[in-house]
Parts: C-alpha cells; sequence; structure tokens
C-alpha cells in the first residue's frame, strides 16, 4: 500500500482541525484529528503516525483517507444502523420536568417517585412506553438519581437526645 501523506493543507481547513481536536470530548475523534494533523504539520507517513497514536498503520491510512475524500466531516462516526431510540428530546425534558415536581403537585395519589410510577406516567403523558431500568438509564444521563427518603426520628422535646443516651446505655448493659 502507497504511504499516504496530507499535503498542502489550506489555513482554514488546519484550523478546523486545531479546533476540533482542542474542543471534542470524544477520545476517538480527538485521536483522528491528531492523526491529519501529524501528518499535515510534521509530514510523517502512516507507519510513524500508526506508533504516536497506538493504532493500526491501516486505521491511519482509513482515516487519512477519508479525510481526503470528506474533509473535517468524515472523521466524525458514521450513523450506526439499528432500531431508532424511542426517547426523543420532548421526552428527556418531560422526565426531567416530572421528576422535579411532587407526584401530588401533578394530580397523582402518591407523594414519592418510584421508577415504575415514572414509567407509567411518562407512558399516559408521552405515549412512549420504557421500561424501569430505560427510565433509570435516562435519569442517570441527567445525573439524577432517584432514592428514598432518609427518615430522621426526632422530637420537640428538648431533652430527647439525652433520654435517647440513657435507653441505649441500658440496651448495651
Amino acid at each position: 500500500m502507497r504511504a499516504l501523506q496530507i499535503d498542502n493543507l489550506p489555513p482554514s481547513a488546519h484550523q478546523e482541525l486545531v479546533d476540533l481536536y482542542q474542543t471534542t470530548k470524544l477520545p476517538r475523534i480527538r485521536t483522528r484529528a491528531q492523526m491529519i494533523l501529524l501528518s499535515a504539520e510534521q509530514a510523517l507517513k502512516a507507519p510513524q503516525i500508526a506508533l504516536i497514536v497506538r493504532e493500526s498503520e491501516r486505521t491511519v491510512q482509513r482515516w487519512l483517507k477519508r479525510y481526503q475524500a470528506e474533509g473535517i466531516t468524515g472523521l466524525h462516526d458514521a450513523p450506526k444502523s439499528g432500531k431508532p431510540s424511542k426517547v426523543s428530546q420532548a421526552y428527556r425534558q418531560q422526565l426531567l420536568s416530572s421528576v422535579r415536581q411532587r407526584p401530588r403537585s401533578l394530580g397523582l395519589e402518591f407523594s414519592l417517585w418510584t421508577l415504575a410510577r415514572l414509567a407509567d406516567y411518562l407512558a399516559e403523558q408521552t405515549g412512549v412506553r420504557l421500561s424501569e431500568e430505560g427510565v433509570r438509564l435516562q435519569l442517570k444521563a441527567m445525573e439524577i438519581v432517584l432514592s428514598r427518603p432518609q427518615h430522621k426520628i426526632s422530637s420537640p422535646d428538648p431533652e430527647y437526645l439525652l433520654k435517647k443516651r440513657r435507653l441505649r446505655s441500658k440496651e448495651i448493659s
């Protein structure tokens, strides 16, 4: 296979690659941009780039070719095949809005959300039925965790803590 190299990269394309390299949070995209930059800036060939980025020579050649054919958009992942997600942005917004409110304020007969209750409520509201695990994963993506409330037993009696300690000390003896 002929050694591939990116020559004569226009300044605007170079700046686009640098911006992509510096701003992307996806390691795969960053590595691909790095491959192109190494080829363009340092005139390195695929075998040399492969050693630096710890990819196979064939992988480096594939990304160099794809960049030459499609430009910077070619560095992004191609669309995946398979069934499209049931969850839309509107569903996520409804989920977030619902979980931030008490169920009773929405006219429901219970005080606390559970995954099953959220799944049922959202199915009624949006027409999209997710499993409890599906709802949990959506909440996790939003960094929300449903947990049961922690109840702390207390008393208005000012001597409550003192009495509680006395009871515990009797239990230990």
